[in-house]
Formats: C-alpha cells, structure tokens, sequence
C-alpha cells in the first residue's frame, strides 16, 4: 500500500498530574506536527492543551482529537503517521474500536470508558488516513520527548496553543542532554511504505446501547 494523501507526521504525548491521586490531577496533551512542502522542505507545528482536573486515557484521546481537528481545518484529507506512547491510543484504534462499533458502542463486559471521547476521535480522524504507531516512551526519541514536554507544560501551566502553531523543536533539542541530542530524529514517512489502518465505519456516533 501507499499514500494516497499528501503526508504528515504527528508525534503526540499526554500528561497528567499527580494522575491516580486523590484531588484534583491537572493535565495536557502536547503533539509536534510535521509537513512536508512540495521544495522537500520540513515544517514543524506545535500543539497544546489542558484540562483543570483528568486522566492520562483522557489527555490521550484529546492528543487524537484536537490534533485532527486543528489539520482538518482547510478540509484537506491527508495520509497521517501518529506516533504515540500510548498503547490505550494504538490498541484501540487499530483494534477495540472497531468491536465496540459493532456492539453499539459496548464491551463485551460492559460500558466503554470515555466513550464520548473515543466516538469524537472515530469522527475527528474520519477524513483522513492513518498508520498509527507506537514507541517507548521517555526513552529518548527526540520527538517524542519534545511532544512530551508539550504537555507537561501545559498541565503545569494550563494553558492551550489554540490550534498549531509555529514549532519551537529546534530551539528545544539544542537546550537538551547529550543523550536527547544524539539520538537520530525519526525520519518523514515515505509515501511508498505508508500502511494505513483499515477505515473504521462511518457511524461512529451511533446511539448506545440502553
């Protein structure tokens, strides 16, 4: 299989706060994208958000949704690689999805968790195509760390980039260790080696099963 799109690479992490403990637990997402324009010249945008009081699964799946949303603006369909350390994103979307579609959004021992938020991400990613991946979190994987300082700070901070915004990576991977700034940058998707997931039915809204 190959791109039927024009190619992009997104890098998404979340974060959360003092997650599992009692009080409030402040959390961000944080996602690098990147394009390739038609002189072979990469372009990188950030993105981040925050919620006052939430979970890592939840910061997840808005990684997943806001990033969609804020690409799909012009409404141009796009062939994206969303490299994530979350196996709950990974997981679900090129597996539990698809069964808890097909049981009206249910498991089949009972409610999906966060099920609003997994039906917006079916519908955010809809236009589009994708291969997700996953990848070792906290490892080094300069994108990855940088999508994770994303959304530390906006945890910490509370604050949101309000749709992508012009990339500080460069700035960033020069002010990091030795052992960040050796590791090789993961490279532009290649059209001819893009594999994208299987498109997931276009009812993704459908009523719950009462």
């Amino acid at each position: 299989m190959s791109a039927r799109y024009p190619l992009v690479a997104v890098y998404a992490d979340e974060s959360c706060l003092g997650n599992g403990k009692s009080g409030a637990t402040p959390g961000g997402l944080g996602a690098l994208v990147e394009f390739r324009k038609s002189d072979g010249t990469l372009t990188r945008f950030d993105l981040w958000a925050s919620e006052p009081d939430t979970t890592n699964n939840r910061m997840a799946l808005r990684s997943v949704i806001d990033t969609y949303r804020a690409m799909s603006r012009k409404g141009n369909r796009l062939s994206v690689q969303f490299t994530t350390d979350s196996r709950y994103i990974v997981d679900g979307m090129t597996s539990w999805v698809r069964g808890w579609m097909a049981r009206g959004w249910r498991r089949k021992d009972g409610a999906v968790e966060n099920v609003e938020l997994w039906q917006e991400a079916v519908e955010a990613i809809a236009l589009h195509e994708t291969q997700w991946l996953w990848v070792k979190g906290h490892a080094g994987h300069p994108q990855n760390e940088y999508a994770n300082h994303l959304a530390t700070r906006a945890a910490a901070t509370q604050d949101a980039s309000n749709g992508l915004v012009p990339s500080q990576f460069d700035t960033w991977m020069q002010e990091q260790p030795p052992k960040v700034r050796s590791q090789p940058l993961s490279g532009f998707p290649v059209a001819e080696r893009f594999v994208p997931s299987p498109a997931l039915p276009a009812s993704s809204r459908a009523r719950l099963e009462s």
